[in-house]
């Protein structure tokens, strides 16, 4: 569900991977610092791009700072903070609650309900501070989960609710770009919703677990198939973007929804071609 919004680091430049880097290091003690030390166990790379993404659209203050941590006890690096990098955090928080609960609801994962259990406490205030949002989340949550025990095989409006609940945590304010902002995740969603399903087609298929693409895994042209509709959908992500006033960071954000988000794709398909 998480890692697929991520950076082509090749084709960077080293200040801009600096920048990257800086977010992603801030939404990590950010997450430390407001719910705990472990709860840097939810970092992912798809909620340090919409912290990218609203903190250069907003233009918000960020503070800088140099520091080492246990992951790096070396070398010092440059760290982000700021209320879009606070507010992503939540969200991260919100998201893996929930991913964990749908883990143990499917297969019942004991250690990821005892890791809902450690995020239960923060995910309550989190709820508290942005109730009509998390339960629009769970509610489409709920709706995918309803349609995978259907086994409904719907593409659209399957990977909608993925498209809505991305939206939602996308759309940061009630504002003037509160429709492009809207739009753009609703597309984006449903490309994390479409690539985990790539991802996982063969594990779904061993355990038996629902897949939106099952029934296109024994084509010969399956890789060709998944990604026209992947390249579909990140293309109206990117149209609704570039709708987006956005100077700070662009070329980073364009990395990554250009070239980086078919980074895994390539990853997958090279994987699963050699295990062929």
């Amino acid at each position: 569900m998480f890692g697929y919004v991520t950076i082509n680091k090749p084709e960077m430049k080293f200040k801009e991977f600096d920048i990257y880097h800086a977010y992603y290091c801030g939404l990590c003690h950010t997450l430390k610092k407001q719910f705990g030390n472990i709860t840097r166990l939810t970092l992912n790379n798809d909620l340090t791009f919409i912290a990218i993404l609203l903190s250069s659209l907003y233009e918000v203050e960020t503070k800088k700072e140099k520091s080492r941590c246990l992951l790096h006890p070396v070398h010092q690096y440059e760290k982000y903070f700021n209320e879009c990098i606070d507010y992503c955090a939540k969200m991260t928080i919100v998201l893996t609650y929930f991913k964990c609960q749908d883990d143990w609801i499917d297969e019942k994962k004991r250690d990821k309900q005892l890791f809902m259990k450690i995020l239960s406490s923060n995910f309550y205030k989190i709820k508290t501070q942005y109730e009509d949002k998390v339960n629009k989340i769970e509610k489409y949550l709920n709706e995918i989960h309803i349609c995978e025990e259907k086994k409904d095989l719907n593409l659209d409006e399957i990977a909608n609710y993925s498209g809505y609940m991305m939206a939602e945590i996308s759309t940061y304010k009630n504002d003037i770009w509160y429709d492009d902002l809207y739009e753009f995740g609703f597309y984006l969603g449903k490309f994390i919703y479409f690539m985990d399903a790539y991802d996982d087609i063969e594990r779904d298929i061993k355990k038996k677990c629902f897949n939106p693409f099952i029934h296109l895994y024994n084509e010969d042209d399956f890789d060709d198939r998944c990604f026209e509709i992947l390249e579909m959908m990140i293309s109206k992500a990117t149209v609704a973007f570039e709708c987006l006033p956005i100077i700070e960071n662009s070329e980073i954000l364009r990395n990554i929804l250009y070239s980086g988000v078919w980074s895994r794709f390539e990853l997958i398909k090279k994987k699963r071609k050699g295990n062929e």
